[in-house]
Order: structure tokens, then C-alpha cells, then sequence
């Protein structure tokens, strides 16, 4: 993690998502508290959802594969606009934002109160902050074995995975 990233201020949260204290990103990541974060899953317009790897210098889960794009929200920014801006610095696109809903993550490593959100690319990605090193797109019928042969992030796999086991098989959503 570079210095400038390390001194950002975080918001610590309760388990409701209620502000208690803002600490730098450093602190936040050593101290293992609850901050917010949002999850974005990108699908194509036959419902491919797009799958990505993390670089090796990533704070926490390098190298490993993703199934939603995302991260940590910035202080006072509401979860619409910090999957906005998450979408954009991470896989350069825009696009209607549907809201899945709330999640919940703890374990040793991070602790995060989260909202899910899905899109449909109507672009092209280009991974513009570098935090991709590759991605794929990924058949709604063959999510569950590439899951079960890749090493993911351990809260995208536990929060993000079955709202897309959820989604398998339905349309892409409204606004394409």
C-alpha cells in the first residue's frame, strides 16, 4: 500500500454502517475494523459476468480473482456514488447501477458493512488504476466450476457469489 493511499481517512463503522470514527486506511487494515465497501458485478448483455484478477501489490487478497469490483467508500460519499466511482477507477465504465441490497463481512483479515451492486457493460473495460492484471468473461452456467478452480477474494465468495447464484439464468438488468 503507497503512503498516499495508507494516510486516507476511512470511516470505522458499527454493524448498522453508522459512522463511529474516521482512522487512516493503515490503521483501518492493522486494526482489522468495520468500514464500509461496495461491491460492483459487471455483466455483459447475455448475462456473462465479468471476472477479473487482482494486481500483486493490492493491500489485501493480491493476486487473486474477483467476482465484483468495488472497495472501500470515501468519507460522507454515499453507497450509489462510491460504486460509481469504484466502477470507473477499477474497470473504467459507467452505466445504471442496480442496488442488490446489504452484506455483511467478518473475518481476520477484514470487516465490512457492504452494498451490492450489478451493472451492464455497455463498453468495453480498461482498467485504468492498474488494480486488474486479467479478467474474462464468465457464462452464467459456468460460474460455479470457475469459482470452485480459482482462488477469490474470501468476502466477494462469501457475499457477492450467491447473489450471482441468484441471478444465474435471469435477464441482464432493466436499463441496457
Amino acid at each position: 500500500m503507497t503512503s498516499g493511499v495508507a494516510d486516507e481517512a476511512v470511516e470505522v463503522v458499527d454493524p448498522d454502517g453508522r459512522v463511529e470514527r474516521l482512522v487512516t486506511r493503515a490503521e483501518m487494515r492493522a486494526g482489522n475494523l468495520r468500514h464500509r465497501s461496495t461491491y460492483i458485478v459487471v455483466r455483459d448483455d447475455v448475462g456473462r459476468v465479468l471476472v477479473h484478477q487482482r494486481a500483486d501489490w493490492k493491500d489485501i487478497w493480491p493476486s487473486r480473482w474477483d467476482v465484483a469490483f468495488g472497495g472501500i467508500c470515501g468519507v460522507g460519499e454515499d453507497w450509489l456514488t462510491a460504486a460509481a466511482r469504484e466502477l470507473a477507477e477499477e474497470a473504467g465504465l459507467e452505466g445504471e447501477l442496480v442496488d442488490l441490497g446489504p452484506v455483511r463481512f467478518e473475518n481476520d483479515r477484514t470487516r465490512c458493512v457492504g452494498r451490492v451492486f450489478v451493472t451492464v457493460a455497455t463498453a468495453t473495460p480498461t482498467f485504468p488504476d492498474g488494480e486488474v492484471v486479467d479478467h474474462r468473461w464468465v457464462a452464467p452456467d459456468e460460474l460455479a466450476t470457475w469459482a470452485a478452480t480459482h482462488e477469490l477474494c474470501d468476502d466477494s465468495a462469501a457475499v457477492v457469489l450467491p447473489l450471482l447464484h441468484d441471478l444465474v439464468g435471469r435477464a441482464a438488468p432493466a436499463g441496457r
